[in-house]
């Protein structure tokens, strides 16, 4: 038998022998073998205690405030001196020597007849059992040098006096344990005198990365290997969380490396978390390593989800041994199904109530039944009030999808995908959310990047959502973006986008790009040849590859007329970005495409131009006037920013802003 015809048969053989759970029981599985309470106290600084979670209750020693204290500037009284006082007949109170201020104790005792000046905070002497603002009282100084004042208003007994112990009583429980420790719960514990706080100890994640294609960053980057963001995100997310990550690396395929690694990070740490490596073949040392471990062991390996179907659970110890799928989303959907809730128990957290808000989706999503899926989507705000739901175009390999998105939808397992206008329910990633204040949806390009983050740097947040210009145009006619950018040729007219609004949109001109073919420096087939010909030399070559792109974009209606219904190889590979087209003829997966110059350039490949698109922004009239919008269109026309657009290859024209 081949190696070839054995890693066949041994990529059938690892998911045959995947056993698949249910979400649910996988979670009821996993937790049935955990001790889900907090791990126990530890004692902290109280400089440290931010965010933790208080282990024992905090038993006030000290009366807060310790003594009768005054809460506005005025003098201490007899509230009878003064009970019949008004306007017409004030009452006259002889004032006693002493000034009380904050920390002076009182050497004196207010008796009938009398006051003493006080300030806010100040000690309350014997004798007094109210205090009267300074605003009702007025003053004289009598011939033999005694000062009078006159109160022209009754107050009642206590009247702004802060009794000892109102706040907290010494022997009162000044915080209850598991509340987790803010800014005002902080406040409360010094001002009980407290220099340090038994809290709940963070659990000790230690997180390990698997795979022989897996770089730390800051490391030469080689042709098929990755960065490793799966550990700076499980390690973010872990401390998030309450916990403390321990980093162990990055580990390569080899058994005997890995079993040596996991044994040390499980004797250090309270749990441990693998990515990568998650099926049952013969080469996935992950699964290998663990199915090692026993007491009780592996107890979930597959599970319905879409995406991370592979996640592996075991429990040694007492101890949660978990391998998470390697995809970036796969593992971040994984660890907070399955994961962080175990985190949030150990470290003490009480259990994290989502926000879920109503949506629409404005779009189709098919879905795979049999599994329950998580689908990433962007929120934009509907003219009529609440929000639709964009899927994020991007999967589970993909490191931005969340931190493009708002929140996530579940399909349930069973429904084979939910039609354009379903309603639907959008649990929120992070705490709440927050609407942006430009949302911009339609055709990506490096310059739109640089207007956003000017935007961003004027405190303007932008949401960008890249759905093509056809799709950008389709959300500008629903109201549900702010900006559309375009770049759509109208065959009949031979023009840019113009033709293409209705009269609920205006146009508002970017800038030109130009579009032409490219290529690998150096292949003859395109060298020292126009854009058209060496286009007709490529559709002449049966083993020249193209790389197209998708349906909805600019790019794709100009690739297609200058076609003319030809499919050569390649014309199925559609790709959403210029990027995208450029790396996969920098990588010689295709031979030529069609992309911006700014994007040729920069991946050192060959360019042969085309023809100069217009990329354009089509604005909903209704959205013109908000603020974010007027100030877009103002950049447009900024010197600073025309100039940054030009040095990446763009080219302005003295259009009008507005048309």
């Amino acid at each position: 038998m081949s190696e070839l015809t054995k890693e066949i048969a041994r990529l059938g053989q690892q998911y045959q022998f995947l056993s698949v759970s249910t979400r649910e029981d996988a979670a009821r599985r996993f937790r049935r073998h955990l001790d889900l309470r907090p791990l126990g106290p530890e004692t902290v600084p109280l400089c440290d205690a931010l965010d933790r979670v208080l282990a024992e209750p905090l038993i006030a020693d000290v009366d807060v405030p310790g003594f009768d204290r005054s809460s506005v500037d005025g003098f201490a009284v007899r509230a009878a001196d003064v009970a019949d006082a008004s306007q017409s007949a004030p009452s006259r109170l002889r004032v006693l020597p002493q000034i009380l201020t904050p920390g002076v104790n009182p050497v004196v005792e207010v008796k009938p007849g009398e006051a003493v000046l006080i300030a806010t905070g100040g000690m309350v002497p014997r004798g007094a059992d109210a205090v009267v603002m300074v605003e009702n009282t007025e003053t004289f100084e009598a011939e033999n040098g005694q000062i009078e004042i006159e109160v022209d208003a009754p107050v009642s007994p206590g009247r702004s006096i802060a009794w000892a112990g109102s706040d907290i009583s010494r022997g009162e429980m000044a915080l209850r344990p598991g509340v987790r420790l803010g800014s005002r719960e902080l406040g409360i514990v010094a001002a009980i005198g407290l220099a340090e706080v038994p809290v709940c100890r963070r659990p000790r994640v230690a997180i390990l990365s698997t795979g022989d294609e897996i770089l730390a960053p800051g490391m030469p980057i080689r042709t098929g290997a990755v960065y490793d963001s799966n550990a700076t995100i499980i390690a973010a997310a872990v401390a998030e969380l309450g916990g403390e990550a321990l980093s162990y690396g990055v580990v390569r395929d080899d058994a005997d490396s890995l079993r040596a690694r996991v044994a040390e990070a499980l004797a250090a740490a309270d749990m441990v978390i693998l990515s990568g490596g998650t099926s049952k073949g013969a080469g996935d040392v992950c699964y290998q390593v663990v199915s090692e471990y026993d007491n009780p062991g592996i107890l979930v390996h597959g599970v319905a989800l879409k995406p991370g179907k592979p996640v592996c659970l075991a429990v040694t110890g007492g101890k949660p041994l978990v391998v998470l799928p390697g995809f970036p989303t796969s593992a971040i959907f994984t660890f907070h199904e399955f994961v962080a809730p175990v985190i949030r128990a150990f470290a003490g957290f009480a259990e994290d109530k989502a926000e879920h808000v109503p949506a629409v989706l404005p779009l189709q999503i098919t879905s795979a039944p049999g599994r329950t899926e998580f689908k990433m989507v962007s929120l934009t705000e509907k003219p009529e009030g609440g929000f639709a739901a964009y899927p994020v175009p991007k999967d589970s390999g993909a490191v931005s999808s969340f931190s493009g998105a708002d929140g996530f939808i579940v399909i349930e397992a069973g429904v084979d995908g939910l039609p354009a206008g379903s309603p639907v329910e959008v649990q929120i990633i992070g705490r709440t959310l927050r609407p942006s204040d430009l949302s911009v949806i339609g055709s990506h390009c490096v310059g739109l990047d640089v207007l956003a983050g000017a935007l961003e740097g004027e405190g303007i947040s932008t949401k960008l959502l890249n759905v093509g210009s056809n799709g950008g145009l389709a959300a500008a006619k629903r109201g549900e973006c702010d900006i559309a950018p375009m770049h759509l040729l109208d065959a009949a007219s031979d023009r840019y986008n113009e033709p293409f609004l209705t009269d609920d949109l205006m146009l508002v001109p970017g800038y030109r790009r130009m579009q032409g073919v490219v290529f690998r420096p150096g292949d003859a087939r395109f060298e020292a040849s126009d854009a058209k010909a060496a286009i007709a030399t490529a559709l002449a070559d049966a083993g020249c590859l193209m790389v197209n792109r998708n349906a909805g974009s600019g790019t794709r209606i100009l690739i297609d007329d200058l076609l003319a219904g030809a499919r050569p190889r390649g014309y199925w590979s559609q790709p959403k970005s210029h990027n995208a087209v450029a790396a996969a003829v920098a990588q010689e997966r295709a031979d030529w495409g069609v992309a911006i110059e700014t994007v040729a350039h920069s991946y050192g490949l060959g360019f042969l131009p085309l023809r100069e698109e217009h990329y354009d922004f089509a604005i909903p009239r209704n959205r013109k006037d908000r603020p974010a919008v007027q100030r877009f269109i103002a950049l447009l026309q900024q010197d600073a920013i025309r100039k940054e657009l030009k040095e990446l290859g763009f080219r302005f024209e003295n259009v009008p802003g507005v048309s």
